[in-house]
């Protein structure tokens, strides 16, 4: 039986040590768009995606580079759609933050060649200014509840923050049950020290990234524009929700206005990854949420955001988990079980 579903892309942070090689161990078979991604690099003068994955050893300094990552993170998760069997209706595509580029090329709405490109070029640019940083905070308990209140506070503490002087705070992805908050180093740091540690490891300050989705990058946005052109983008071929929620229908929308969000609202405003699962759940109803590669972590945020609209029944993490043993929601490519699983069509 055919089944449907709605493909997630994810963002930076996802190609890790242990993804190293996934590239090879995955995908050996599309060296056609590999060669012409590689290409793109060389004549830029930047490390190809072959010796990049092909490296003995990870190097943080190196892979996790926003030129170098946006490159890999995208190559895995163009290529890894492109496996999801036929007999999967694919009825809408979505991604995290970065992950936006991904879709863009895996709906349809650019050509393989040109999504890497503009996100070559994008994480190139704000590899090059690198303003800003990001740090992470959940609002949720263990069992993935919201702690009353817990988000509300948070919110009103990014806002108190950015308003003493020299200090730059906000919000810069709603992802499940965690924000992302992101600024200039004195706005990070206000806030990691107001916030009381939890779970062993938040605050957690995002290695080489950027105050992404934030007016802090108004700069590299412009520079986005002077450089990707209109010519880049296509009309979608599968419904594509973006980063507030909105959903972009094939024949429903211009090029100029993809363009135009892809360069502008998506770069320098809050990235609400939570609106596109939740909207992706109540439009589409898919029979499943596909990740696509690299990496593991974005499941997570993928059910926080399902059990904060208690689809299908589901209000903790205990639900999720139960569901997944008995009738799955939830495949991630990154995770060889599921991977298996999807392309045997055992769902």
């Amino acid at each position: 039986m055919s089944k449907t579903a709605v493909v997630i892309c994810p963002g930076r942070g996802t190609y890790t040590k242990s993804e190293l090689g996934y590239l090879a161990r995955h995908h050996g078979d599309a060296m056609a768009h590999l060669a012409a991604f590689d290409r793109e690099r060389a004549a830029l003068g930047q490390q190809t995606l072959a010796d990049l994955d092909g490296a003995a050893r990870y190097q943080t300094a190196v892979h996790t580079r926003g030129d170098n990552a946006s490159a890999l993170i995208y190559a895995a998760s163009f290529l890894d759609a492109q496996k999801i069997p036929e007999q999967i209706e694919v009825v809408g595509v979505t991604g995290n933050s970065m992950g936006w580029y991904s879709a863009l090329a895996v709906s349809g709405a650019a050509t393989p060649e040109n999504a890497f490109r503009i996100v070559n070029t994008m994480g190139t640019l704000m590899q090059d200014s690198m303003i800003g940083g990001q740090s992470l905070y959940p609002f949720v308990d263990e069992n993935w509840r919201q702690i009353p209140g817990l988000r509300d506070r948070l919110l009103a503490q990014v806002a108190e923050i950015d308003h003493r002087p020299d200090h730059r705070l906000a919000v810069s992805i709603h992802l499940g049950g965690m924000l992302v908050v992101a600024g200039n180093d004195a706005g990070l740091s206000a806030f990691e020290q107001s916030v009381t540690p939890v779970q062993g490891r938040f605050p957690m300050r995002l290695a080489n990234h950027a105050a992404f989705h934030t007016a802090l990058q108004e700069p590299v946005a412009a520079q986005g524009r002077a450089v990707l052109g209109a010519a880049l983008f296509q009309p979608p071929r599968r419904p594509l929700i973006d980063g507030r929620g909105a959903v972009w229908y094939p024949k429903a929308c211009t090029i100029e206005a993809l363009r135009a969000y892809t360069l502008g609202h998506q770069v320098v405003a809050p990235y609400d990854f939570t609106s596109a699962i939740t909207v992706a759940a109540r439009t589409f109803a898919p029979d499943l949420f596909i990740i696509t590669g690299p990496g593991t972590t974005l499941g997570g945020a993928v059910a926080q955001a399902l059990i904060s609209i208690e689809w299908q029944g589901m209000t903790s993490k205990e639900d999720f988990q139960s569901r997944q043993r008995s009738a799955p929601v939830l495949l991630s490519m990154g995770l060889d079980a599921d991977r298996a699983r999807l392309m045997c069509a055992d769902f």
